[in-house]
């Protein structure tokens, strides 16, 4: 059995720098036409000239002519000016502003502190039509780690929505019932981007039987009632909703110590792993819709016209990857991924 898609795009997309990222950006390159690189770098990708300089250094690690097009993001901190947006805009290779509260993943210390002393900003964005992107979870200490999603639309997306009714903003990497109903009912331009692993994982997958630290992510997995609501909002054929991997490589060193960190590999085998979900629902014929049309349509750019081959076929993932001078531990290392991708 075989399928033939659009070629794909990823809508959030974690790259590392050097030779760290030259290292798994092939996997990207190889499955997709275009990513969204998220700007969570050290320091910071800030402004738009960071933005050119990192996008060529991308360019420059990709294999021989591999046609990936890296779409770039700026990283919005509480010293993002109106003028830097309109600077973005201008580039032509800036798509998006990433809105990372101040700690709520790895590397966002530089995040945003007050989102309402950056609303003269956002009213730039909303002119220029530059996206806002959503990491959608408050920091507050004392809030359950579990709610913090559905505590964040309560507190800002609904706020947000309300008083920049045009400006595009896509809820990246939703986790919950909650931020599904919220992206499918309220007004204005919402998106979503859904990822590989919140589709096939709830947090007994992570927990259950002793804790798999290559699960966790941020945001985190959730019950399955949640995983349910998002693999419903996937295969629905719903246009706000679209492929974005979240794909976030780390050390393994990184992961497998007393403090792990957050982060799942997935870009080794994304579009076969969502092609798994599909066929699980009998939604095979709802997978382009949602990995090659609704990204780009909401983003306002032309969809692909390269085409990929999916064959169902067994194969085995490996254990790990090289990753600069470390190993990274792909999801479903040395487990068996049943749709392959394959050259005609």
């Amino acid at each position: 059995m075989k399928i033939t898609l659009t070629k794909p795009d990823d809508w959030h997309l974690h790259l590392r720098d050097d030779e760290a990222m030259a290292s798994v950006v092939g996997h990207t390159a190889e499955r997709f036409a275009r990513a969204i690189v998220m700007p969570n770098l050290k320091p910071p990708v800030a402004n738009t000239q960071l933005s050119a300089e990192y996008r060529q250094r991308i360019l420059s690690a990709l294999p021989e002519n591999s046609g990936f097009t890296p779409l770039m993001t700026l990283y919005m901190t509480d010293r993002l000016t109106s003028e830097e947006v309109i600077r973005a805009k201008q580039s032509g290779f800036v798509h998006g502003i990433k809105l990372y509260p101040a700690g709520a993943t790895t590397n966002s210390d530089a995040g945003v502190t007050d989102i309402r002393k950056l609303y003269p900003v956002l009213e730039t964005m909303q002119r220029e039509s530059m996206p806002l992107l959503v990491h959608a979870e408050v920091t507050d200490p004392e809030i359950d780690i579990f709610d913090r999603e559905r505590v964040f639309i309560d507190r800002y997306m609904a706020m947000l929505r309300a008083d920049f009714p045009e400006l595009s903003i896509v809820f990246e990497h939703v986790t919950t019932r909650d931020a599904v109903d919220f992206v499918r009912e309220s007004n204005g331009p919402n998106g979503a981007t859904i990822t590989v692993q919140h589709l096939m994982f709830n947090r007994n997958h992570m927990l259950a039987g002793g804790i798999r630290p290559h699960y966790y992510c941020l945001p985190i997995l959730k019950r399955e009632t949640h995983q349910e609501a998002l693999i419903k909002a996937a295969t629905s054929g719903n246009p706000r909703f679209f492929l974005g991997t979240d794909s976030a490589p780390h050390p393994q060193h990184a992961k497998e110590c007393a403090c792990g960190c957050a982060g799942c590999y997935t870009a080794h085998a994304a579009i076969e792993l969502y092609a798994e979900i599909f066929e699980a629902e009998n939604a095979l014929d709802k997978l382009e819709g949602f990995a090659s049309h609704h990204g780009p349509d909401f983003y306002g750019m032309p969809r692909n016209t390269e085409q990929i081959t999916l064959q169902k076929r067994d194969w085995q993932v490996a254990d790990s990857y090289r990753f600069g001078n470390d190993r990274v531990v792909p999801l479903k290392a040395g487990q068996t991924v049943h749709w392959q991708l394959i050259n005609e």
